[in-house]
């Protein structure tokens, strides 16, 4: 079965399009109701046999690039600046197909945000590769 990889966007995608707060300015009862779903999804694809792992990253605006031996760490806001914090956390999965991956991807997505409202956040859904890539 192929692995993907999903990553989650709390700060927009190819547009905006919800005008929902950062989450460390939502009510302590949303923030809980959301976390409460994380923790449901994971469940769901641990009772599918789909789970491989799950991790948020910290909220922190400031990354490091690493040059390889003899280079100087670079600090910067992100890969580039229109991208930092764009990505929140990420699911891997282990699915029978493609279109497996898109229907978990569109119900992580419909996450509860403020109020309970679903903030249906960018989910990118990307094949692990098994192997090098070919030209055919």
């Amino acid at each position: 079965m192929p692995k993907y990889l999903l990553l989650k966007h709390y700060r927009g995608g190819p547009e905006p399009h919800h005008p929902f707060p950062p989450m460390d300015q939502w009510a302590p009862e949303d923030v809980e109701a959301h976390m409460a779903f994380q923790r449901q999804v994971i469940e769901m694809l641990e009772e599918n046999g789909e789970y491989v792992g799950a991790e948020a990253l910290t909220p922190t605006r400031t990354w490091v690039r690493y040059g390889g031996p003899g280079a100087a760490p670079v600090t910067t806001d992100g890969p580039l600046p229109e991208t930092s914090d764009l990505v929140a956390g990420w699911f891997m999965i282990d699915v029978d197909s493609y279109e497996r991956a898109l229907e978990i991807a569109a119900y992580a997505s419909s996450e509860p945000g403020p109020r309970g409202e679903p903030l249906y956040e960018w989910i990118d859904v990307r094949e692990i590769m098994s192997g090098p890539p070919s030209d055919g």
